[in-house]
């Protein structure tokens, strides 16, 4: 991704010297519990286990920052400008209304949200209580080596999927699937999850259409082999356990991937409503 003489964002929130720090840990009502069950990508109870051994020691030891720390941290700026850019365009063009950037919070082992405390082997999430998104830099060393999702677009489309979180925030859609789940079984609050995590994919790759200026080659397929690498069918196979469909929470390696390039194909947030799909 050419990002050279790209603007870094202003919205962004740096914790990584103060680990465990900001935020309050406390669990709140409302639209903050929905996305702690949806949260980041290792939610999920059949692949929780997978990054423990990743995280370690490092849950009580403040993390020295790295210079390969800082490159991550300035890479993550540069990323959430151009979603910047692309949502402030896409907002009044499409849906008719403005849009409010959500903070990036950059942290260093562990840190703590309205939505309550997370660690790096939960991933990234976005905390609706707070609109801010939440990243250890950390985790795009683990989607290169420990997944096998190399390069930097598909470091991008980490931070554009919890951005579009953000998106689905601002629309009220995350508030609406948390109204539902209220009164779903576990298996039918899984599928809402799925849906609302697909069209999180989709509009990634919405994000990926209007910054495809900044790609270079190879740059959409490590974003969609990225997708493929984080769903819920692959990671319970890496987990070492058998897919159980009634416990994905973030769709199949082949459902996140052609979400994704459906909203690249389209460039059209109407193109994701992955809750009006009868397929999936």
């Amino acid at each position: 991704m050419k990002l050279r003489g790209i603007r870094g964002s202003r919205n962004i929130e740096d914790r990584r010297k103060r680990s465990g720090a900001g935020g309050g840990g406390a669990k709140i009502g409302g639209v903050g519990l929905l996305i702690v069950l949806a949260v980041g990508y290792f939610a999920g109870v059949d692949v929780s286990g997978l990054l423990q051994q990743i995280e370690g020691s490092q849950q009580n030891t403040p993390r020295q920052i790295s210079a390969e720390d800082e490159r991550a941290a300035q890479f993550s700026s540069q990323v959430l400008a151009t979603t910047e850019t692309v949502w402030s365009k896409i907002f009044p063009d499409q849906l008719n209304r403005p849009y409010e950037p959500p903070v990036l919070v950059l942290f260093a082992g562990q840190t703590a949200s309205p939505c309550g405390g997370a660690s790096g082997a939960t991933g990234p999430f976005y905390c609706p209580a707070d609109e801010k998104a939440y990243l250890d830099t950390e985790f795009f060393a683990t989607l290169s080596q420990n997944l096998g999702a190399k390069g930097d677009f598909a470091a991008a489309y980490v931070i554009a999927h919890e951005v579009a979180h953000h998106v689905q925030n601002e629309l009220g859609i995350l508030g609406e699937v948390h109204k539902r789940r209220q009164t779903a079984t576990q298996a039918q609050a899984n599928a809402l999850t799925v849906r609302l995590e697909l069209q999180a994919d989709c509009l990634s790759g919405v994000w990926a259409k209007y910054v495809d200026g900044l790609l270079e080659p190879g740059d959409l397929n490590e974003a969609l082999n990225a997708a493929r690498k984080i769903g819920d069918d692959h990671l319970q196979r890496r987990a070492g356990r058998v897919p159980q469909p009634h416990t994905f929470t973030h769709g199949t390696s082949k459902q996140r991937a052609r979400w994704f390039a459906r909203g690249y194909k389209g460039g059209d947030v109407r193109d994701c409503d992955t809750f009006g799909a009868d397929r999936l």
